[in-house]
């Protein structure tokens, strides 16, 4: 039995709204988003590496008229799309983060200045990081519906029966390519590291601090496993 203790849930739109605790869950929510774009405008003022959805989203900016904000908000939706063959199905949180952490990336990146000297550069990427996973355990936490690439990494375990780590890491490392073909091996660097290597231990560990238990009834199988996290 779980007991009183918070699980991480499947739950349908409505499902997820009727909960319980709404008003506290779309704070976390938003406050999460908002820190996630934050924080990749500060790995990229650090410039010491990126992400490897960020290194597409730079190598797209490169390409096309628009701000790395609205490329990410672009990409979002596009990820978006796949979800039709796949089955998956879109919650408030979705559509929120496929709009809003691109939009509080170009915020942030109007007003961040690149800080001169190595370490500087390196407290703001590593900082980046922290904060990345932070918001990522806020929103997560939430329980208002998966990202965009969250949900295409779940989508692709189910259709395919592969491990979600394994659905991850040839996502990541698929996108993290075709980002370096487009923006060059500048993108590369401690920072994709650090994230590469950091962002999943970091989420989970924040998670149980901030995961909001929901009024829904929670059953065994509702729960996601530590190998889904």
């Amino acid at each position: 039995m779980m007991g009183d203790r918070a699980v991480l849930v499947q739950l349908g739109p409505l499902a997820q709204l009727r909960a319980g605790q709404l008003p506290r869950r779309l704070l976390q929510l938003f406050v999460g988003l908002a820190f996630f774009g934050i924080s990749m405008a500060m790995m990229i003022r650090g410039n010491l590496g990126l992400s490897p959805w960020d290194a597409l989203h730079v190598g797209l900016a490169k390409m096309l008229p628009l701000s790395f904000g609205w490329i990410v908000v672009g990409v979002s939706f596009t990820v978006l799309l796949l979800w039709i063959p796949l089955r998956e199905i879109p919650g408030l949180g979705t559509i929120a983060n496929a709009v809003v952490i691109g939009l509080v990336a170009d915020l942030t990146l109007q007003q961040l200045v690149a800080p001169e000297g190595f370490i500087w550069r390196l407290l703001l990427t590593l900082g980046g990081v922290l904060l990345c996973g932070f918001g990522s355990a806020l929103y997560i936490g939430a329980q208002l519906g998966r990202g965009p690439r969250d949900g295409l990494m779940t989508g692709l375990h189910r259709v395919t029966g592969y491990s979600l780590r394994s659905m991850r890491t040839a996502i990541e490392l698929g996108v993290l390519l075709v980002g370096t073909l487009l923006a060059g091996y500048k993108v590369l660097g401690i920072g994709t590291l650090l994230f590469a290597f950091g962002i999943g231990p970091l989420t989970q560990l924040m998670l149980p601090w901030v995961l909001v238990r929901l009024q829904a009834p929670v059953s065994e199988n509702a729960a996601i496993t530590p190998e889904a996290r």
